[in-house]
């Protein structure tokens, strides 16, 4: 996994991967801005009501600082699904770069995925993220007095979750979908070493940025080197 790590690194600087980069960055950014110009028009219609209830006048700053603050708050606690989400509409792309330089007979035999498979899986991605993070908040939330112990189911969680949807980005484009359940149970300790590597990289401010990507990469090179062994 480290060789296949720093061989992803090594590809960022292709012009298809950078490509992918900026849309997914662009979307991420797009879909944050859309959740923030609602969360304003929200707020200040909560904060027009409040007022005309109460009968006390207030200036729009409260609500423009909580509009601020959620947002904040949101693209910490989100970011990661938002992000994986996003690379997942656009995997197809990052995938195909790497199995072209690395594996091109592998390459040759795959089979493009439609754009609203990818669209679905990064939707679905993104739904698993949230669902089950906040099916878990009040685990996470009794297990806060252990101070270590939310961290740590935290990262277990998430590294589950993230290795599913690295993995399921290479495997469609060479198996049928109805294939990828058995494929996951033969795959659960490399796919969850490589969703941890992933977490990892998104809890790094900046590098997170490109984590997805190389988590994209690196799962490629995961999928391939492991049919080989």
């Amino acid at each position: 996994m480290i060789q296949a790590f720093f061989l992803s690194l090594g590809q960022l600087s292709d012009r298809r991967i950078l490509a992918v980069f900026a849309k997914s960055f662009a979307l991420t950014l797009v879909l944050f801005a859309i959740a923030g110009v609602g969360l304003w028009y929200a707020l200040h219609g909560l904060q027009g009501m409040l007022a005309s209830w109460t009968g006390a006048a207030g200036g729009g700053w409260i609500a423009d600082v909580a509009t601020v603050l959620v947002l904040v708050l949101a693209w910490w606690l989100l970011f990661r699904a938002v992000a994986v989400a996003a690379v997942g509409v656009f995997a197809d792309e990052v995938v195909a770069a790497v199995e072209a330089r690395h594996y091109p007979q592998a390459h040759a035999g795959a089979r493009d995925v439609p754009f609203t498979r990818s669209a679905a899986m990064g939707l679905g991605s993104a739904a698993r993220a949230i669902g089950v993070n906040l099916l878990l908040s009040p685990l996470y939330l009794l297990l806060l007095v252990t101070g270590v112990g939310t961290a740590a189911l935290f990262f277990v969680v998430n590294a589950w979750l993230l290795g599913r949807d690295l993995g399921d980005m290479v495997a469609v484009r060479h198996m049928a979908y109805s294939a990828l359940p058995d494929w996951r149970a033969r795959t659960r300790p490399r796919r969850f070493v490589l969703g941890a590597i992933g977490t990892g990289l998104l809890l790094v401010p900046f590098v997170n940025l490109a984590a997805p990507i190389l988590g994209a990469a690196m799962s490629t090179h995961m999928f391939h080197r492991g049919r080989r062994a």
